[in-house]
């Protein structure tokens, strides 16, 4: 361990080691309730990894999920990487390269990757990320669960540069090609869900169009809920028309959120406590805090999406039964009046007015039938 890492600790500490690795590297620490745009980030150079990144670390996030931005300059290949963990990498802008391996024996895999492309590079391989453009440099935001590793063992050599080889992954040479659904074969009674997507690569998330109703949370939303090979790591994306918002609801820590397209803005706030309005547009990203409520407003002119990259299981905050998930959300004939005015003036600075049906606020057993709110 670097000897800015060899710091006393004290009792109940909520600084991380996680905290002190990405305070030694010497590049921006972004911090806050979001992002406004990953696209105009402000970056800093890392010599170790020959480009400029920066941490993002926002309130929620803390101990538990990583998240940094990279940028490659144009025409660059950046040095390899051995990670001992999954990643996801979400292509905030440009075209570019990835190459994985592990090991002299095993073919290098190579894919290309294109704006709102989502992957993962599996845990134990080494990988080496390239621009294919000439013009432009490429940004990446990459997600991780190191600060949860770093806490169980304290060195960041075991994570990085450590010479073990995992076993190989099956189906290893089309492990990137484009991921297909899986049926299964009972409902799942907690979510109501009986498919979802699988693979290590989702080619345009601002496009995926593979989408089911998600009633519950109103707004005649669809989502997509994924899973990677060989891995705990899942993430969904929500896709909910102009002019309508989604119930308030809650979970655990560690979400990140980040958005494909659309306009609009986020409500966070702890129960009993003030609400804070996060903005939002293509390429802003938020975290809502451990068990506050957050709820979503598309105030643009078309459907608005966002990709949800999970924590891990143990982590998520749900109540365990169905009957008492009613505590983690917040129907709207119970909301605060405040909403529903702060929704509608913020249309009406736009020219806009709201598509929401007038029953949902009668009628707790409202139900949204599709293409509801569509003009």
């Amino acid at each position: 361990m670097s000897k800015a890492m060899q710091i006393e600790r004290k009792m109940w500490s909520k600084h991380y080691t996680y905290d002190e690795w990405m305070e030694a590297q010497g590049i921006p620490i972004h911090k806050g309730y979001y992002i406004e745009d990953l696209r105009t980030l402000q970056l800093g150079w890392w010599e170790e990894r020959q480009c400029n990144s920066a941490f993002i670390q926002l309130v929620g996030q803390e101990g538990v999920t990583s998240a940094r931005v990279t940028e490659i300059p144009p025409a660059k290949t950046l040095p390899p990487v051995k990670f001992a963990l999954d990643e996801i990498i979400y292509v905030v802008e440009g075209r570019g390269l990835t190459t994985i391996w592990s090991g002299e024996k095993r073919p290098k895999k190579s894919f290309e990757w294109q704006k709102h492309s989502m992957f993962l590079i599996p845990h134990n391989y080494v990988h080496r990320l390239s621009n294919m453009q000439g013009d432009k440099p490429v940004r990446l935001l990459h997600y991780s669960y190191m600060p949860l590793t770093l806490s169980g063992v304290r060195d960041p050599n075991f994570i990085f540069g450590n010479s073990y080889e995992g076993p190989d992954i099956q189906n290893e040479m089309d492990f990137y090609s484009e991921a297909k659904m899986v049926q299964q074969n009972t409902l799942d009674n907690s979510w109501g869900r009986r498919a979802f997507w699988y693979g290590n690569f989702f080619p345009d998330m601002r496009a995926w169009d593979k989408l089911d109703a998600n009633v519950r949370r109103g707004a005649g939303g669809r989502s997509v809920y994924m899973q990677f090979p060989d891995s705990e790591m899942t993430c969904h994306m929500s896709v909910f028309d102009a002019r309508l918002y989604k119930k308030a609801h809650r979970h655990g820590p560690g979400r990140v959120i980040v958005i494909p397209v659309g306009e609009g803005y986020s409500i966070l706030w702890e129960e009993g406590k003030e609400k804070v309005a996060v903005p939002w547009h293509e390429a802003s990203c938020f975290v809502p805090p451990n068990r506050w409520f957050h709820q979503h407003f598309n105030v643009g002119g078309e459907p608005a999406r966002y990709l949800a990259l999970h924590p891990p299981m143990q982590f998520h905050g749900h109540a365990e039964k169905v009957e008492d998930r009613a505590k983690d959300q917040i129907e709207y004939v119970n909301e605060d009046p405040w909403v529903r005015r702060k929704f509608e003036d913020e249309l009406a600075k736009r020219g806009l007015t709201s598509l929401m049906p007038e029953q949902a606020y009668k009628d707790p057993n409202f139900e949204w039938s599709k293409g509801m709110g569509k003009q």
